[in-house]
């Protein structure tokens, strides 16, 4: 009887392919890459056409020695590693590890570990497409020269450990831009006015908001502006002008992608992206289902497809019929919008079967798995659903020649809505007065509400949010959106504060650097035209050593010219007057992992070392004593006073020695501004750069 060797990457998925295949198949895990670019060099021979010199990973030896073994034994090798770009260069690293012979090694793939899709792929087996393998090769070789070009500048200039890289400083860029733009905002004041009146036979108020006049719409800029408009209606009569009323469709959300699954798991589950990644690695792999065996209960994780098998679709709406009625299946299939390049060799991200409830499978599931499986459940199955149909009631109130106004929304019919909201969705308004008003409603008013408001500054990131930007530009792929930001976090060149992503000092100092000395692998556009051509060597449209050939010269120059300028640079420790209490030396300024502190410079007999703070030049508004740059445990840079904690002064941006002439506070630097701390004072002075 013939043996076959299946070999894919995990040990977990090994445990579910047995089951699935009889005894004459072997299943072995290859765990991960087998072979890599050497750590200790940049291991691209840019000599001979950037060849890249593979060696087998260490640790590895004793698996591939296994593997080998088994596969003399076979009769064929089935290489199984991940559907995409990077399974298959596993696979063709196996293969060349392994010595495997043409004619007995075949791929196959699946999009998803059940019994059916695992024997579909042995009965539809194929070469190894070498596009792909080569667009996996081209990403490695361009992030290996960055990294290992740009790094040791970085070491020389601020600290050794800290890194560059192709897709990570852009993303660093990004929450630098943001930081810097919050910084520099300006609030600007505006009003609001409600008025709350008592219509006839009704016993509850009707609060209306402030629309503008009968012409157009009016932001209320000051309160000078909102006294004018109370004076002028404040005899006047409140009568209805205008009744609208509408009928509106909210369409079923998309099944979920690598990028809008990380997204939503942040809103509704408070995941962060790697958390994310790794739980639905383990239902994708396969889970134990009491009374089912082991089984993987969603599709592959790593995609950019919204597309839906059709097998998995007509089940949806089976299920859906059975379960909700015929009038909640959707007409068709919901497409996503034609525009970037989508890798659609996957699915959406779906469960394996839709029968498989979350309620029938949580026992066997733990909390977070669950959490997880139910969202994208819930998700999938809305997709397959009609568009939830609501009623909306406008209505204008005259008073004079303003206008305000007051709506309301009713589902008449809650489609995908039964299964499904979405995390930050807004709550329908409802107010019943309003289904009450007619042209002929009389009104009495009771009062007026007026508030004071200043616009907000745009949002920090969130692991989310940076998420939809990068994917927005076209910035990395599926599998890089969690490393990615694992990598800026883990440096410390980032650090995250209730969801929220700041930049730490040492953060600013290397996005500073790569921004003077490498504009390019920092621009957005530059690093999406980049995975744009690695789409087209997938393609098999680009050979991916013409991508290295254009690319290496540009950054080799780019590094040699940096050398020398940043040499001129170069951060010595800087001797300063604080002494140590320790040994009496001068105590000296060096980076760590959080920025600038103070050691002793008689390290290693004397390991003293205490938190740098660096003063401004500028007298604490509170209590007159200097104003220092402090930072919070996570390493986010504040400036507080230094006689801290007696003065409790704190401010996220810089204050200026200069007093507001309007009402004598202190003043904040904001980009070229001068702004005064107080929003209801409103001072702005403009300031060269």
């Amino acid at each position: 009887m013939a043996h076959y060797l299946v070999i894919v990457e995990s040990p977990a998925k090994v445990k579910t392919i047995k089951k699935f295949l009889g005894s004459n198949y072997t299943v072995a895990a290859s765990q991960g890459h087998v072979r890599d670019l050497p750590k200790s060099s940049l291991g691209i021979d840019v000599e001979h056409d950037y060849e890249p010199k593979y060696i087998t990973i260490r640790g590895k030896g004793d698996i591939l020695a296994a593997l080998r073994k088994e596969a003399k034994k076979s009769d064929k090798v089935f290489l199984a590693t991940d559907p995409d770009r990077e399974g298959e260069a596993i696979s063709w690293h196996l293969a060349t590890a392994l010595k495997l012979d043409e004619k007995k090694m075949r791929r196959i793939t699946f999009n998803e570990i059940t019994k059916n899709a695992v024997k579909a792929s042995l009965k539809a087996p194929r070469d190894i497409d070498m596009n792909l393998v080569d667009a996996q090769q081209a990403r490695r070789v361009l992030d290996r020269m960055v990294g290992y070009r740009i790094s040791p500048l970085l070491w020389a200039k601020v600290k050794r450990g800290l890194s560059a890289g192709r897709v990570q400083s852009v993303a660093l860029r990004l929450v630098a831009d943001r930081e810097e733009e919050i910084n520099a905002f300006i609030p600007e004041e505006y009003w609001t006015l409600d008025v709350i009146l008592k219509i006839k036979g009704e016993k509850r108020p009707l609060t209306a908001k402030f629309y503008g006049t009968d012409q157009k719409k009016m932001t209320i800029r000051s309160e000078q502006e909102l006294n004018e408009i109370v004076k002028k209606i404040e005899n006047a009569e409140f009568k209805v002008s205008d009744i609208k009323t509408s009928e509106r469709f909210r369409k079923a959300p998309l099944p979920f992608t690598t990028s809008t699954l990380q997204q939503e798991a942040a809103k509704a589950l408070n995941f962060g992206t790697q958390k994310t990644m790794r739980i639905a690695q383990q239902l994708y792999e396969g889970v134990d289902i009491k009374g089912g065996g082991t089984v993987g209960v969603i599709t592959y994780l790593r995609t950019d497809s919204t597309r839906i098998a059709d097998e998995a679709d007509a089940s949806a709406r089976e299920y859906i019929a059975s379960v909700y009625g015929e009038k909640y299946i959707a007409a068709g299939q919901t497409k996503q919008a034609e525009g970037k390049k989508i890798q659609d060799a996957h699915e959406a991200i779906r469960p394996t079967d839709i029968s498989r409830t979350p309620a029938s499978i949580k026992e066997s599931l733990t909390r977070d798995q669950f959490r997880l499986y139910q969202l994208i459940w819930k998700r999938f199955a809305a997709s397959r659903m009609m568009p939830a149909q609501y009623e909306s009631t406008s209505v204008k109130i005259a008073a004079g020649q303003y206008r305000f106004s007051v709506s309301t929304s009713r589902c008449v019919f809650d489609g995908f809505r039964s299964v499904y909201t979405e995390a930050d969705e807004e709550k329908e308004e409802s107010n019943v007065l309003v289904g009450h008003l007619s042209m002929d409603s009389v009104f009495t008013r009771e009062d007026f509400d007026t508030k004071q408001h200043f616009t907000q500054p745009p949002a920090h990131y969130t692991e989310a949010s940076l998420v939809k930007a990068l994917e927005e530009l076209g910035i990395g792929r599926p599998s890089t959106y969690a490393p990615t930001i694992s990598i800026i976090l883990g440096r410390r060149y980032v650090t995250k504060e209730a969801k929220n992503l700041y930049l730490t000092e040492i953060g600013e100092v290397v996005n500073n650097i790569m921004k003077q000395s490498f504009p390019s692998i920092v621009d957005a556009n530059f690093t999406a035209n980049m995975e744009g051509l690695l789409d087209m060597v997938e393609e098999g449209k680009v050979a991916w050593k013409d991508v290295i050939r254009n690319f290496y010269p540009d950054l080799d120059e780019a590094v040699k010219r940096a050398e020398i300028e940043l040499e001129s640079v170069k951060i010595e420790d800087e001797v300063t007057d604080v002494i140590c209490e320790e040994c009496g030396r001068n105590m000296v300024i060096k980076y760590g992992p959080h920025g600038k502190f103070l050691a002793c410079p008689g390290f290693p007999e004397c390991r003293n070392t205490k938190p740098y703070l660096e003063k401004i030049g500028v007298p604490c508004p509170v209590c007159g004593k200097d104003v220092v740059i402090r930072k919070t445990k996570k390493g986010r840079k504040y400036y507080g006073c230094e006689n801290n904690p007696e003065c409790d002064f704190m401010s996220w941006q810089k204050p200026s020695k200069e007093k507001c002439p309007d009402c004598g506070g202190y003043m904040l630097e904001k980009g070229n501004k001068l702004v005064c701390a107080d929003e209801k004072c409103g001072y702005v002075k403009t300031i060269g750069k």
